[in-house]
């Protein structure tokens, strides 16, 4: 059960907070219910589910395909992160606007990011386990990225120098990765 959707600046962007039960046991909480989320306003089509362990300090990301754009409901399921949903649409009244969102264990808050935004995330614990559930399939070919330092976006990231991938490294600025494509 969904306890409730908060939209965000970034349209179509939302924060789901779940119901969750706990007692001395523990908790449980549904991640996902296609009926709960289609009465939410989220009536999407899920593919494919994807999972990454990550430490302390690492930063994925920003990332989106660009002809298969991926829908995305992520969860942090153990730990903690700082989720970031950035608009890359030229023709968008929020273009290089961004929100970020502490996802964790204990809060329980899910991010909805619709197709058409970049994503990454940093690892803000110890490490974080990290599910994904995502409205296309993964296309090597067709992945893009941008970079997590660009200055023009300005995200405000708690860590000033997280471990990265080498391509996360070498990611283009915005404006750098539009220029390319024309």
């Amino acid at each position: 059960m969904i306890a409730s959707v908060e939209p965000t600046k970034l349209p179509g962007v939302a924060i789901i907070k779940p119901t969750t039960f706990a007692d001395e046991r523990g908790h449980f909480k549904e991640l996902y219910n296609k009926s709960q989320f289609a009465l939410a306003g989220i009536d999407v089509h899920f593919v494919q589910d994807n999972f990454s362990h990550s430490h302390r300090g690492v930063l994925r990301g920003l990332h989106f395909q660009v002809l298969k754009p991926q829908g995305k409901l992520v969860t942090c399921l153990q730990g903690t992160v700082l989720d970031v949903a950035l608009d890359i649409n030229p023709a968008s009244s929020t273009y290089r606007e961004w929100i970020g969102v502490e996802l964790s264990d204990q809060n329980h808050h899910q991010l909805w990011i619709p197709p058409g935004y970049a994503h990454g995330f940093l690892v803000l614990s110890e490490f974080a386990a990290f599910h994904y559930k995502c409205t296309e399939f993964y296309d090597p070919s067709d992945e893009a990225g941008v970079h997590w330092a660009d200055d023009s976006i300005g995200i405000d990231w708690p860590n000033k120098s997280p471990k990265l991938s080498s391509k996360d490294a070498q990611l283009p600025s915005l404006s750098d990765y539009w220029i390319s494509q024309h």
